[in-house]
């Protein structure tokens, strides 16, 4: 049964999908969205394998679930720790403005295209909103002033620099000699070189504008976004980087209503899978389930001893949520009853909601009994003496000897009423046709009543002695 539908469900849908597809959207291109893809499909089958009681199947997806996360978060560390940038709402106020000069692009076009026509390659790349540290390594900081004597000494066939990229930020080049991630598309074509891979496989995992001058056939591209596109002319290169860094006030109203309309199809998926979830997810939301809870008295004082407890268990009704919530046979409820004031006699404690914790997607209806009653004693301690308890008759060529405790006295402790009535504590049984002279035994000793404790865990040592009594 599907519940009812609530504002607060149609918002929780849109916020998955608007989540969802930023996350298409940035990984887009990559091998992570392949990751994410089969992920997905595992998901979606976990939840139909819990929704027809596969418990083995279930389980088992639910078990791998935990290890493929842990396996993402390591092999794709770099790919989220970039995604959570570009998800940080405070990046566009804590990180500097792109201050890149527009009469720069004049002078890098024109050299840029006559370093292609000596087929001098090159590799650029323009900061704009991502930062481009963690994907741009091994760089040397040069933070130069933007000139065509720069950029021809850097990429110069046999200068130190010339087979890296260089990094534009802020109308300067701050590193030379950098490395770029290799793009893994299969779809990439055979008759690009390493640097077209690397420029794609920066453009797909930042938004950052990188211009490539092929080596062999001498050509301008431009790649951006996971697209690599052919250059003519100095004009054309001009117009695209004004087109990428300009600040036209028009722009984000026109961006807005392009991301709305615009890739419809991967939007409208998103938004069926997302709806999908939600109804397997709220399938059994509103079940409601009983379950059992031992009572556990916390922070009884010392001087106190917990005779019993009236009931020992509550009943807890439970109402489940979502079809995420645990099966009744899963849920291990305690009912936690703060007994700090607890004092002599008979007492009732109060036992609500708050005295227990339940798990996620489950909320408690009632709890019964509400009322528990505590007996409680003093607690008292006493040394008491040891007595041996002996089996048989000793040799006759032991008969001047007796066995003794060492020691001979032991404290127990307990409730006033049962430790005052216990005059001694017995050891276990010793067979006296057994004892030998200048032996020792190690026997325990008996606890005398189930509710008094010995304060002793090690047993006494038992000996023969002469008994100076008998001599006189």
């Amino acid at each position: 049964m599907i519940p009812a539908i609530r504002i607060q469900d149609i918002a929780d849908i849109l916020i998955m999908t608007f989540l969802l597809y930023q996350l298409y959207s940035w990984f887009r291109g990559t091998r992570a969205i392949q990751v994410l893809i089969g992920l997905g499909v595992v998901t979606l089958i976990y939840f139909a394998t819990r929704f027809l009681d596969l418990y083995m199947t279930s389980w088992v997806l639910q078990e791998l679930g935990t290890v493929l996360i842990v396996l993402i978060i390591v092999v794709f560390q770099t790919e989220i720790r970039q995604a959570l940038y570009r998800f940080s709402l405070l990046r566009h106020i804590l990180d500097s403005h792109q201050v890149t000069e527009q009469s720069k692009f004049q002078e890098i076009a024109e050299t840029l295209f006559k370093m292609a026509e000596k087929k001098t390659g090159a590799l650029i790349v323009f900061q704009c909103g991502d930062s481009l540290h963690d994907l741009m390594t091994n760089g040397v900081t040069i933070n130069s002033d933007i000139s065509p004597e720069m950029l021809e000494s850097i990429f110069y066939d046999g200068a130190p620099f010339h087979d890296g990229a260089i990094l534009i930020n802020n109308g300067k080049i701050e590193e030379a000699a950098c490395h770029l991630p290799l793009s893994t598309s299969p779809d990439f074509p055979q008759f690009f070189g390493t640097r077209h891979r690397a420029a794609l496989g920066l453009s797909e995992r930042s938004d950052a504008l990188i211009v490539v001058v092929s080596e062999e056939r001498g050509e301008v591209s431009l790649v951006n976004a996971g697209a690599i596109q052919t250059v003519n002319n100095p004009t054309e290169l001009i117009m695209a980087l004004d087109d990428i860094f300009s600040s036209d006030i028009e722009s984000p109203r026109i961006k807005i209503r392009q991301r709305f309309f615009s890739n419809l199809f991967p939007k409208a998926a998103l938004l069926c899978a997302v709806c999908v979830f939600w109804v397997l997810i709220t399938t059994r939301q509103g079940q409601i389930t009983t379950v059992t809870a031992p009572v556990q008295l916390v922070g009884v004082p010392d001087d106190i001893f917990l005779l019993r407890t009236t009931p020992e268990e509550v009943n807890v009704q439970l109402k489940a949520m979502s079809s995420l919530a645990p099966a009744p046979s899963k849920i291990d409820l305690i009912a936690e009853i703060d007994a700090s004031r607890l004092s002599e006699g008979t007492v009732p404690l109060r036992v609500n909601q708050n005295n227990i914790a339940v798990p996620p997607g489950m909320s408690i209806i009632s709890v019964s009994p509400t009322t528990l009653h505590i007996s409680s004693e003093k607690k008292v301690r006493r040394t008491v003496p040891i007595k041996i308890t002996v089996k048989g008759k000793v040799a006759s060529k032991l008969s001047r000897m007796i066995l003794v405790s060492d020691p001979s006295v032991v404290e127990i402790e307990g409730p006033a009423s049962q430790v005052s009535q216990i005059r001694y504590v017995t050891t276990e049984e010793v067979d006296a046709s057994k004892l030998e002279k200048n032996n020792n035994y190690r026997k325990n000793l008996k606890i005398p009543d189930r509710q008094v404790s010995l304060l002793r865990d090690s047993p006494v040592t038992l000996k023969l002695i002469h008994n100076s009594r008998r001599g006189h």
